[in-house]
């Protein structure tokens, strides 16, 4: 009997393993489909011949997609994990949700943080060295030169950030241990290497979220359609109409050999055709979309950022007042046990709201900055470079937003895997400044958003705005054309 029961038992956990490794690999070929046509939408279009250059970018691009792919699930995984915990409550002996258990989330979360550092520190290194690589001199150029190359240069840079951060950790922790430990590559170093790339990927959330989360009411403006108040838009088509026919006509006069004057005239005369597909399509959307959806969304919009700055604030209390608030404190019960809010499956889906808002608004930020203004990807004109910088950006802010979460006490689900392994997230001292600035940066972001029109008007009363104080444009307002193509000063 025992002898059977041993077999069965092999059997039923050989049918486990095979069940959760055909799970994971059906996740992820559709989250690596889905990154693959996000991709080539926004790849520049390349010549169709079977060159050595087309080999090397189309391999980089298929880096570039497992990348993303990778990215996606790392922020998915803790809203699933949530949601999953949650259904194993509702439903404990459902024969169809077997297969959602601890074991498997477990394993997703190892995946996701071995698949992380594979593509942080060898593939997209490799796809962007392979991208710039023509061969050493004196050997036969081909595809295997550019290989080598590249190898090489992975080894260099290997060796690089290996005593780069060895010399760090001996100046910041003078201990014979610690350096000796660093010699253990596998439990050691690489663990510790991810924790410092997540703490700069944590800095960068801190850096971004807020300036996201005050960006996201002009983003949301900009997609949809304001309400017309006291507004006649009949009168504005037709008055721009007017300019884009004068500016046309301009156009049409001008000789072919004044270059400058024609590109100004043809960028002035897109700025009005776009202006007047705008105020078409505000003139068609119906009475709903114009009165109730605008109001309705900004509405959702700043509930959503008060909570998440209340809850920050809680946490910070909480860290005050209580140890196992730390985001390396006690363990949970496990996935099925407990659930992890307070108001059961209400604040688990609205844990997950927040987190999704949170990943959204940090990428509207993160291209909103100044210095990463020029990553932002253009449709069908998008070199692999610039798509290897995207992939490689998403991947630290998605590899961060589970941290950055617990920190923030947006969710109280135990990171799994390495993503837990963390040391800055034992120091309490990183974890409350992380949160007082969290929280003070969003505030000083909305009141900055929100009172702006204020300083205009207050500028412009005290005569200040000749002075340029306030960052806001005001091209339309200063300078407008008018009918007959001339710039009339206001």
């Amino acid at each position: 009997m025992e002898g059977q029961d041993e077999v069965s038992a092999r059997e039923q956990h050989f049918h486990s393993q095979v069940r959760e490794s055909t799970i994971c690999f059906l996740l992820f070929a559709i989250l690596y489909i889905v990154s693959y046509f996000i991709i080539t939408r926004y790849k520049r279009k390349s010549d169709e011949q079977e060159d050595e250059d087309a080999i090397v970018n189309r391999i980089s691009l298929f880096l570039s997609t497992f990348t993303l792919a990778v990215s996606a699930g790392a922020v998915l995984l803790l809203p699933f994990s949530i949601i999953s915990n949650e259904i194993l409550l509702s439903f404990p002996q459902n024969y169809y949700i077997q297969w959602l258990n601890g074991s498997l989330i477990h394993g997703l979360w190892n995946l996701a943080s071995l698949f992380s550092n594979l593509c942080l520190f060898v593939l997209m290194p490799f796809a962007f060295f392979f991208l710039e690589s023509e061969g050493f001199a004196g050997l036969k150029k081909g595809i295997r030169a550019r290989i080598l190359e590249t190898l090489v240069m992975l080894i260099l840079l290997a060796l690089l950030i290996l005593g780069i951060v060895w010399v760090a950790s001996a100046l910041i922790d003078n201990d014979a241990a610690s350096m000796e430990s660093l010699y253990d590559l596998w439990e050691f170093y690489l663990p510790y290497l991810y924790s410092c790339i997540s703490l700069m990927g944590c800095l960068l959330l801190l850096l971004c979220t807020p300036v996201g989360l005050s960006r996201m009411f002009t983003v949301m403006g900009q997609l949809l359609v304001k309400p017309t108040i006291l507004e006649d838009l009949d009168e504005q088509i037709y008055i721009i109409t007017l300019e884009e026919e004068a500016l046309q006509r301009r156009l049409n006069g001008l000789s072919s050999s004044v270059e400058h004057n024609i590109t100004e005239l043809e960028q002035e005369l897109d700025n009005v055709k776009t202006l007047k597909t705008k105020l078409e399509r505000r003139k068609k959307a119906s009475a709903w979309e114009r009165n109730l959806v605008y109001p309705a969304v900004m509405v959702l919009l700043l509930i959503e950022t008060s909570i998440s700055v209340l809850l920050v604030a809680c946490n910070i209390l909480c860290l005050l007042v209580d140890e196992t608030a730390m985001p390396k404190g006690t363990r949970g019960p496990g996935i099925g046990n407990a659930s992890l809010s307070a108001f059961g499956f209400v604040g688990a889906a609205l844990e997950i709201i927040l987190i999704f808002y949170l990943m959204v608004s940090s990428v509207v930020g993160f291209y909103s900055l100044r210095f990463f203004g020029n990553f932002i990807p253009k449709k069908d004109d998008t070199t692999m470079t610039k798509i290897i910088g995207n992939c490689v950006s998403i991947l630290v802010l998605s590899s961060a937003l589970p941290v950055m979460s617990r920190t923030l006490g947006i969710t109280r689900f135990d990171l799994l895997g390495d993503f837990g392994r963390f040391n800055w997230l034992g120091n309490f001292y990183i974890v409350l400044s992380y949160n007082l600035l969290f929280a003070i940066m969003t505030t000083l972001c909305l009141v900055r958003k929100f009172t702006s029109a204020v300083r205009e008007e207050l500028f412009k009363a005290l005569g200040l705005h000749k002075l340029h104080l306030s960052d806001t444009s005001r091209d339309s307002e200063t300078a407008k054309p008018s009918a007959n193509g001339h710039q009339k000063a206001l």
